[in-house]
């Protein structure tokens, strides 16, 4: 279903209060409402039966994987599953039994590096593929 069919004046409508601190909409909202969703659920089912093209949705549109947009996406994909990692990272206690220093430090450092780009690639997050979406105007 279309949720831009049904307007956007249905979300900002007032509320009445009532003196329990509850609230409830103005009378005869709830029928525009109903009314409104009717005829988007009507305008779908007739694209559906006619063989229109898909909805704007955009969840059967194909995702070009070698744009230089979605690469950018999946180096945000990339960055965010880098900050949780080393989120998770710095919860586990570390002993003082190898000293690492620096260097290690770093080479820890690049390892989840290379784990963020790894689980980007092959785990399907769905980070990019949302992010491409969304800037492609295909959602």
């Amino acid at each position: 279903m279309d949720v831009n069919a049904i307007g956007a004046q249905f979300l900002n409508s007032p509320f009445v209060p009532f003196s329990s601190g509850t609230t409830m909409r103005q009378a005869g909202e709830d029928s525009v409402f109903a009314g409104m969703l009717r005829r988007a659920q009507s305008a779908e089912a007739q694209t559906s039966e006619e063989g229109a093209a898909p909805s704007r949705s955009g969840r059967n549109a194909p995702i070009d994987k070698s744009s230089p947009l979605y690469e950018a996406c999946l180096e945000l994909e990339t960055f965010l599953i880098k900050n949780l990692l080393k989120s998770m990272r710095s919860t586990v206690q570390k002993t003082n039994l190898i000293d690492t220093g620096f260097a290690g430090e770093m080479y820890e450092d690049m390892l989840y590096d290379e784990y963020a780009r790894d689980f980007a690639k092959n785990a399907n997050f769905g980070f990019a593929e949302m992010a491409y979406r969304e800037l492609t105007g295909q959602r």
